[in-house]
């Protein structure tokens, strides 16, 4: 067992629900401390703390006395909802960041840092997205993520912290529920269609966007974090990729193994949002560099959705 401390922020939410697991398993129960700024029934799992991730003398005290190496930094307020409260959404996302780049700084910590396909704009190109292209985004998120990128690069070049980041697609899992994200409706399709109920999405259906199964996910954020040191050449965020799909072809995945699932569509505000973003990414220096590869497919990620979830409704348990 390697000699790890590893401290999740915003360990509650749709990722570090599932990376809380993922690393107790792997550096042992013990070594992994999650924190969030309130409980959830998840929360006795293992070592949790309460933590508000803008308060860096909260977020000082924890480090120092569990003698943290690593800080996982998933606190965040997403896209959608950060259009309903931009201002709040700048404070959280930059300050929590930043508190977390000045306490890896001060006690040499390792970082993960999560960006987001947020960060394209209109300027981008659309499809098979370049690692290196304009970023300008029109969402208080994606501004926020971009800065933060830059703002981990910064501390890299300037204090020879060794943070490491990965640009998330939507990310699809049945364990927790999305938290305030565009791509949100890709998980509560598979919801809807379990409890067989019609599904009102609220994006066009012919609005593509890149994907990725949670499960690949959680591989790429541990494989990255794992890396050698000399394998990672980029220090704002490495592009990943695993799929990308429309809002029309998830429901015909469903509706292959499900035929009488009804999907209408009623785009709102969220469809502005997802239509700056791009539909394909080219992930080739991930791939290069650290050997990053997906598993899952689209068909593949339908087919254990509707099982796992068909549990959870069935015995309440996942």
């Amino acid at each position: 067992m390697r000699q790890e401390t590893i401290l999740i922020t915003g360990g509650n939410g749709q990722i570090g629900s599932v990376l809380a697991k993922a690393l107790r398993q792997e550096y042992g129960k013990e070594n992994v401390i999650n924190t969030d700024i309130r409980t959830n029934e998840d929360s006795a799992a293992g070592p949790f703390e309460i933590l508000d991730a803008c308060d860096r003398e909260r977020m000082k005290e924890l480090v120092m006395r569990y003698d943290v190496t690593q800080i996982y930094h998933l606190a965040a307020i997403l896209s959608a909802k950060g259009e309903q409260m931009p201002q709040e959404a700048w404070n959280i996302n930059m300050t929590s960041l930043l508190n977390v780049l000045e306490l890896a700084r001060k006690f040499k910590l390792k970082v993960f840092y999560p960006s987001s396909i947020a960060v394209f704009g209109l300027t981008t190109p659309n499809r098979m997205t370049p690692q290196i292209t304009p970023k300008e985004p029109n969402t208080i998120y994606g501004i926020s993520k971009v800065a933060g990128e830059y703002w981990c690069n910064y501390y890299h070049s300037k204090y020879q912290i060794d943070v490491r980041s990965v640009r998330y697609p939507g990310i699809i899992g049945y364990q927790s529920l999305p938290g305030g994200g565009t791509t949100d409706y890709a998980v509560e399709i598979y919801h809807a269609a379990i409890k067989e109920e019609p599904y009102s999405c609220f994006l066009n259906a012919n609005a593509r966007l890149p994907m990725m199964y949670m499960d690949d996910a959680i591989k790429a954020t541990i494989q990255i974090m794992e890396a050698p040191i000399d394998q990672i050449n980029i220090r704002t965020s490495y592009n990943i990729s695993a799929m990308s799909f429309t809002p029309e072809e998830i429901a015909k995945s469903i509706q292959d193994q499900m035929p009488n699932f009804k999907v209408s569509y009623a785009p709102d505000y969220r469809q502005q949002i997802a239509a700056t973003w791009v539909e394909s990414i080219d992930d080739s220096h991930a791939r290069a560099d650290w050997g990053w590869r997906p598993q899952y497919n689209l068909s593949e990620m339908t087919k254990l959705m509707l099982e796992k979830l068909g549990a959870y409704y069935k015995n309440a348990t996942i």
